[in-house]
């Protein structure tokens, strides 16, 4: 069958399927018999303050989406293999210098009722026997957005620094491992051949998380310019509001322990190797 895309827009080609999230639109015949289903739907969470309608429309656009899908999955006449379902660490809170896996309980904020939510509605699929996978990223590292589309022009011009005291754990992985996390969860490697039976919570976050000021000496090593103008908490809240305190500042020290337990072999674990990938090898 291939992979086919949900858009909702009016399909352009045979690999494009309908769906419409708010109105509950999306016919079970186009999950039938799927290997997997993959649900990466959600508003931007940086995209700007958390006002009480971004609030509204973040939680929303993950709950209505994922809710539709299941709903349809329980209607198709054989119900796809697997559901993968994004998620985010955002669902341990602040956790100081606490050590992190799929074993340890929520945290307390927004972002964390957030994933906890997404997760359980992505959870009632497995009510129809099936297989649920709710992919925990962290900081996804790419060259086409996400926090280095953010912070590389500044660091660029020289400007970057270490972000409130530096000693907050940043979670982060690469975008290639992303998507061999992803394949893995699916449960199909290169080939076809069967590969890691994953479910339930997977932290999907290199091995070796660092603290922030170690990522900003690492970006600002890759990028060859200094890193020396670090911002206060004090000036970070009051541009960004409550994002400061859950993104930026959160301490979150977390290991993929559910990956490298079924033998998930990385491409980038170590952060200046994957920093000099994604700032000159993909320039």
């Amino acid at each position: 069958m291939g992979v086919r895309r949900l858009v909702r827009r009016d399909p352009r080609s045979a690999d494009e399927i309908r769906w419409d999230p708010t109105s509950g639109v999306l016919d079970p015949a186009a999950l039938d018999g799927a290997t997997a289903v993959v649900n990466l739907a959600g508003r931007s969470i940086s995209a700007s303050r958390w006002t009480e309608q971004a609030r509204r429309e973040i939680l929303d656009s993950r709950i209505l989406s994922t809710r539709l899908i299941v709903e349809t999955m329980a209607r198709a006449p054989r119900p796809p293999a697997a559901l993968v379902s994004a998620s985010a660490i955002g669902y341990y809170g602040d956790r100081g210098e606490e050590l992190l896996d799929e074993s340890s309980p929520p945290g307390e904020g927004f972002l964390a009722g957030v994933t906890r939510a997404w997760e359980e509605e992505a959870g009632r699929a497995a009510q129809l026997g099936v297989r649920v996978v709710a992919t925990r990223f962290g900081l996804v590292l790419s060259p086409g957005g996400g926090v280095l589309g953010r912070l590389m022009p500044l660091f660029r011009l020289g400007l970057g620094g270490a972000m409130g005291s530096g000693r907050q754990w940043w979670s982060w992985v690469h975008i290639d491992d992303v998507v061999g996390a992803l394949r893995a969860a699916i449960g199909t490697a290169p080939g076809g051949q069967s590969a890691l039976a994953l479910d339930g919570p997977v932290n999907v976050t290199a091995p070796e998380p660092v603290t922030n000021r170690d990522f900003v000496r690492a970006l600002a090593l890759a990028v060859r310019r200094p890193a020396l103008l670090a911002v206060p908490a004090f000036a970070l809240r009051p541009a960004l509001g409550a994002m400061a305190d859950e993104m930026i500042l959160a301490s979150q020290r977390v290991r993929p322990s559910r990956l490298t337990a079924a033998g998930f072999e990385f491409r980038w674990p170590q952060l200046g190797q994957a920093l000099g990938d994604l700032v000159w090898a993909r320039r």
